[in-house]
């Protein structure tokens, strides 16, 4: 399945729940999508999220449903690794 990095820009601190995290994969597996892992923005205004779904509109659909931001999605095709290396996602 592909995989692809989202960035979500919040207007105000980001504050998650147990209860939040759980609404949002119970909408994701209704459009396909998994939540992999996320980072946070120093300023608790930004994420970058981790993702596995069949589109980038599967990801957009389900962050429109669950109320959240899809600001930037990109596809991921690889890691690249410190020694240079590159293996496919």
């Amino acid at each position: 399945m592909p995989v692809f990095m989202i960035e979500r820009r919040y207007a105000d601190d980001l504050e998650l729940t147990a209860d939040d995290a759980d609404g949002v994969n119970r909408i994701n597996a209704d459009e396909g999508v998994e939540w992999l892992y996320s980072f946070l923005s120093a300023d608790k205004r930004k994420t970058y999220c981790l993702y596995e779904a069949p589109s980038a509109e599967a990801i957009r659909r389900a962050a429109a449903r669950a109320g959240l931001p899809a600001d930037v999605v990109v596809e991921m095709s690889a890691t690249v690794r410190p020694d240079g290396s590159m293996a496919p996602l």
